[in-house]
């Protein structure tokens, strides 16, 4: 894989500007955009994108993955350099361009007001396609994405895959020669982010050039070839399995007991010459400096606090392309004087946040649902749903778009009354007392939800005030938050002008400014990079171990690894209440003797499925 920004294409040499028919949809050459003063939004990037392959983009937030997209698709021009797509250049020739290409923007550009059809409609009138060959189109795409039987559904009301095949459909309304993909699964369910993948690796394999961005660095991984983008630097580009040879023999492997395995990763994090540390349900993955040994299972687990030891010694394993895509952000941000590592795992547990373990002969049940149920007219969102968290335990609530998470969720929060069941939070009953109940929980939305128009310092005075904290007690959380989570640097920046990283970790701040025994997480780092997913989740862990239950809802599933236990929830019901390893035993076998969190999770909806003997999940959302 080539490393660095202006290196040329993969095969040698400068790159051309041919974009031949049989060769390259895309060439960029020593491509730089800047916005105004700062730094550079894209700084020399070149880069060849091959037509019938798919090419992922793949970095943090900001590093330039939405604005490379804007200038192939002509919507804006580079300061500096070329940018040739189809063999014409752009902006120059962007009109004749845009006739030749299909533009998903994040969000998929829907009319949520407009129906399935009416939307279809209105991007067939923007493309110009015939009267002629609108029906032939339109049911091709409808049976090609399944939503036939939702053309008169508002886009404003589709599950989230659905809207996302809905944004697919519509960009492919004339069909393209390019097809530009700027994060379409973001915030998409596991199953329907696999049907989404199927469709474009078939379209791709009729000659479609694709162009996909992402967070979800499984979805790189399945590209033909990826750009890795930091800053707006070219970190590397190629196939992805080119990226994983430099980390042969820095990759190693621990089984760990569920009582050590937060501390383990922790302990890992502050060891020398570990780039990561991340936990695979009861296995702990490490990635190593270049010529460092790994550190000893005795190092990282040395006992004496209860926990149970590690099972074996630390294994060598194979590298991922996760592991290849952290360690190239680690050394970059190395290079430019920032902390490679997550800021959380520098400090004991108790020094994070969050109130002290329970004292003995407290009710250890943090949260309690007893037969929760909840209808809306003739639908049944959540039917009769039971199960229990512990104190100080991490829970996950795992399901399909549609599947009735979010209404738990808000039932739990006191936000939405039950129709039929019990609930409990902190020993407080929600039918009876849900305001009193919310005052003990923190509650971090899946969007950004905080004031924009406020300063940092402003959002966590105004949540103070509303926790009614002391102006003492204020002022020193206000202060020990800031520096955990490095808000103290941008304290008088607009919330709303603030980086994704930065909004996630102030949403954060305020929801536990108040020390809450309980947290509320849904679906916390939708598109955020794997370093700040980390910090957020060390953060998490040393606040469980100090005590903090903690309710999350998530669609990475590598993050469903990281809770103590999950539900999956599918049509309203419980299907299973399992550890991570749990689960995925259940479903290991001489095919899949180990398989992903993901594998075991589709699995098990696909088995619900049989049961039930067939139908739409999308019908059901």
């Amino acid at each position: 894989m080539n490393r660095g920004a202006g290196q040329g294409d993969d095969r040698g040499g400068p790159p051309d500007r041919t974009g031949s028919a049989d060769g390259d949809a895309v060439v960029l050459d020593d491509v730089v955009m800047r916005y105004g003063k700062g730094s550079p939004a894209l700084d020399g990037v070149s880069a060849r994108l091959p037509r019938g392959r798919i090419t992922g983009l793949v970095g943090p937030d900001g590093a330039g993955k939405s604005t490379l997209m804007r200038l192939i698709a002509g919507l804006i021009g580079a300061r500096q350099g070329t940018v040739t797509v189809l063999g014409r250049l752009v902006p120059e020739e962007a009109e004749a361009v845009r006739a030749r290409l299909g533009y998903m923007p994040q969000g998929g550009g829907l009319y949520t007001d407009l129906t399935v059809a009416e939307n279809l409609t209105l991007f067939a009138d923007l493309k110009a396609l015939p009267p002629g060959e609108r029906q032939a189109r339109f049911d091709r795409l409808l049976g090609f994405t399944g939503l036939a039987p939702f053309t008169d559904r508002p886009a404003g009301k589709l599950s989230g895959g659905m809207a996302q095949k809905l944004g697919l459909a519509c960009a492919l309304v004339r069909a393209p020669e390019l097809l530009l993909l700027d994060e379409p699964s973001v915030g998409v369910d596991p199953i329907s982010r696999r049907e989404l993948w199927r469709m474009v690796r078939d379209l791709a394999g009729e000659g479609l050039a694709v162009v996909w961005s992402t967070a979800y660095l499984d979805e790189a991984e399945r590209c033909d070839a990826v750009l890795m983008l930091d800053r707006g630097r070219l970190l590397g580009s190629g196939p992805p399995g080119d990226a994983t040879e430099p980390l042969e023999g820095r990759c190693w492997s621990l089984e760990v007991g569920p009582q050590a395995r937060r501390r383990a990763q922790a302990t890992a994090y502050r060891t020398e010459g570990v780039i990561d540390a991340v936990l695979h349900g009861g296995r702990l993955d490490l990635v190593t400096a270049v010529g460092t040994d790994p550190p000893a299972a005795s190092d990282l687990l040395p006992g004496g606090d209860g926990s149970a030891p590690a099972a074996g010694d630390v294994k060598p394993r194979a590298p991922r392309f996760e592991d290849a895509f952290v360690a190239a952000l680690a050394d970059s941000r190395r290079r430019g004087s920032s902390a490679p590592r997550p800021d959380a795992a520098s400090r004991p547990a108790e020094d994070v946040g969050g109130p002290a373990r329970p004292a003995e002969g407290k009710d250890e049940t943090a949260i309690a649902a007893r037969g929760l149920t909840r209808r809306f007219g003739s639908f049944t969102a959540v039917d009769d749903v039971t199960f229990s968290v512990g104190r100080g335990e991490v829970f996950g609530l795992l399901g399909p778009n549609g599947a009735g998470k979010s209404t738990i969720f808000k039932m739990l929060c006191g936000l939405l009354p039950p129709s039929g069941g019990e609930a409990t939070v902190d020993g407080v009953d929600l039918r009876r007392s849900a305001a009193a109940a919310r005052a003990r929980l923190g509650y971090m939305a899946q969007h950004f939800s905080l004031y924009a128009g406020l300063t940092v310092r402003q959002n966590l005075d105004f949540f103070a005030g509303a926790y009614g904290l002391s102006r003492r007690h204020a002022r020193d959380r206000q202060a020990a938050l800031s520096a955990e989570f490095g808000l103290d640097k941008v304290a008088e920046t607009p919330a709303g002008a603030l980086p994704l990283g930065y909004k996630q970790r102030l949403s954060l701040a305020a929801a536990i400014l108040h020390d809450p025994p309980i947290l509320f997480l849904d679906e916390p780092t939708s598109g955020v990079d794997p370093l700040t997913r980390r910090e957020f989740w060390l953060s998490i862990a040393a606040m469980a171990d100090a005590g903090t239950t903690v309710l999350v809802t998530t669609h990475f599933m590598d993050e469903a690894d990281y809770c103590d236990r999950l539900a999956v929830i599918y049509r309203g019901r419980l299907l299973a209440l399992e550890t991570p390893d749990g689960l995925k035993d259940r479903f290991a076998g001489d095919e899949a003797p180990r398989p992903s969190i993901e594998d075991a999770f589709v699995a098990l909806i696909e088995e619900s499925e049989a049961a039930d003997g067939g139908g739409g999940r999308e019908d059901a959302a």
